[in-house]
Formats: structure tokens, sequence, C-alpha cells
């Protein structure tokens, strides 16, 4: 703006007023107005005119925007709190904005020729003269303040929708992350139980291994055994041999005890007057007779069949020992 206009500016200033109407503004003077001492900008002749700096001058008391042609406030009008005079004659107003409850300090305002919205405008009233004014600023401002509260209200709604909202996102969060960590906790268990199952087959099948292993080792040392026993082509012929000589022993050593025990029960007994008995005890007699004219060979004999005797007692011990330590290979194998 140049420097004229700022002078024109300054002649409309009288006090702590500025009355710009019938300027057909194009622009909001926001900074030569705050230029000037206790004054503050004015609303433009159209609404695209206001800018953001507007609003801050709130020092502004009275303000003149009569036919102006507004068709809308700044949101943020309610910031001059400090004005007391306001002046919408003529303008294409059809509503304020919520703010405008917060001019506290507004003692007359004028809404006529404005094509408002049927509450506001029955509000308003006439305005035709400066006690209707003053009645017009107090019950708009009873209007814009009901008018808040709604919107405050609406608003309040809204938050807590929001919240709520915010809650159940929340929640439903929260349980999203519940099952995430159930899942890992079980694919963690899942996992763990698949580590043990193929441990348990590892050493399974470790001690299947030791167990053949074993197995074979046994098989190579009975092998080894029934090799050791097998006997020789000599020792084959001997032991026939040897069995033989040893049951025509036994057979001697029967007919011998079978011999005795008939002399004794001919000699001792009542059988001793028998014809038989005295027979037989007279060939006893006759034995022994001659048993002592052969005592010499009687003693090799008798030698021959103790010895005959003892190997048979000890063939018979190894034979019973060998059946015992099979037995006992054989059990504890099973177990």
């Amino acid at each position: 703006m140049s420097k004229n206009k700022l002078l024109n500016i300054k002649d409309k200033i009288e006090g702590n007023e500025v009355d710009l109407s019938l300027c057909n503004l194009t622009d909001v003077p926001v900074k030569e107005l705050a230029a000037v001492p206790k004054t503050f900008p004015v609303i433009e002749s159209f609404s695209r005119l206001f800018q953001p700096e507007f609003c801050g001058l709130v020092h502004l008391v009275k303000l003149d925007l009569n036919k102006n042609q507004l068709t809308s406030l700044p949101e943020d009008f309610g910031s001059l709190v400090n004005l007391q005079h306001l002046d919408l004659l003529g303008n294409r107003l059809t509503e304020l904005p919520v703010s405008f409850a917060q001019l506290r300090s507004l003692k007359w305002l004028d809404l006529k020729d404005n094509p408002l919205e049927p509450g506001l405008a029955k509000a308003a009233g006439d305005c035709l003269d400066e006690r209707q004014c003053k009645q017009c600023a107090a019950k708009v401002l009873q209007h814009m303040r009901g008018l808040q509260e709604e919107v405050e209200k609406v608003r309040q709604k809204k938050l807590q929708r929001e919240k709520d909202l915010e809650k159940k996102r929340e929640a439903k969060q929260r349980e999203r992350e519940a099952r995430e960590r159930e899942m890992k906790k079980k694919e963690k268990a899942e996992e763990k139980e698949r580590r043990r199952q193929e441990y348990n087959q590892q050493v399974a099948a470790q001690a299947a291994q030791e167990q053949q292993k074993k197995k074979q080792e046994e098989r190579k040392k009975k092998n080894g055994k029934a090799a050791d026993k097998k006997p020789s082509s000599a020792d084959a012929l001997v032991k026939p041999k040897r069995s033989v000589f040893v049951l025509v022993l036994k057979l001697l050593l029967l007919l011998c005890l079978g011999l005795l025990a008939t002399v004794a029960v001919c000699r001792f007994t009542d059988l001793r007057n028998l014809p038989q008995c005295r027979e037989v005890s007279a060939l006893a007699d006759q034995t022994l007779t001659w048993a002592k004219q052969q005592q010499v060979l009687v003693q090799e004999l008798l030698q021959s069949v103790c010895a005959d005797a003892k190997e048979l007692l000890q063939s018979l011990c190894a034979n019973a020992k060998e059946l015992l330590e099979s037995t006992h290979k054989q059990l504890t194998h099973r177990n």
C-alpha cells in the first residue's frame, strides 16, 4: 500500500476507532494498521481478503465494516477480545464463526441487511436503533454460546469416538500381539519337541548299532570257542576207545559189587545153610585164596581202576562246568 493510502487510513482513525466503511477495499491493510498505535485491521470488503494477521490485532475496540459485501468472517474472529462495537450492516453474511462467542466485551452489534440463517436472524432482531443494537450484541453472543456448546459437545463426542476407536484398535493390537506371542510359543514348543524326537532317534540308533556290534563280537567269541573245542583226529580216535574201556570197567565194578552182595547174603543171613549159598561161600573162599596169591596183580588192577575212576570224575566235572558257563552266557544275552 502506498504512503498516500497509509495517510488516508490515518485520516480514518479517531482515537481507538477505525472506520473503513464504504472504502471498497480489495486487501486488508494489516501491516499499515499494525503500524498505527492502538489500532488493528478491519474486516475487508470481501471475505477472501481476510489475512491470517488480521485476528492478531487484539486491542481493537471499534470496527465498522458496513456495506463491504463480506460473505464470512475468519474462524478465529473471537481473538478480538477487546472489541466492543462492530458494524456489519449491508454485507452478505449468512452465519458467524463459532469463535464469535468469545467476544465477551462486545456491547453493540448491527447485522441488518445480511441474509442470515433463521436462528441467527431471530437472535439479531431488527437493529433499528441503539437499544436494539445493544440487544442484538447480547442475544447474538448468547446464541453463539449455545452453538459453541453444541459444537463442543459434538467435538467431545467425536473425540470420545476417536478415543473409543483408539482403545478398540489398541485392544485388537494387544490381541494380535498376544496371538503372535502364543503362536511363537507354540512354534518354539513344537521345534523343541521335534529336536527332542530327533535326539531320541539318534540315541536309539546309536544304541542299536552298539547292540549289533556286541552281538557280532559275541558271535565271533562263540565261533572262536567252538573252533577251540573241536577235537583233533588223534583225540577223536582216543576218546571212543577210552569210553569203551570206561564202560567195561563200570560193568566189572557192578559185577564185583553184585558178587560181593551175593557172598554177603550167603554168609551173614539165614540163607547160608542152603546148598547154593554153600557153593557160593566155597567159591568165595577159593577166590580169596587165589586173590591172596595174586595180591600184586590185584593191587595193580585196583590202581588202574582208581586212576580211571579219577579221570572219569574230572571229565564229568569239566563237562558240568562248561554246561553251567554256557547257560549263564545265554541268560545274560537274553537280559
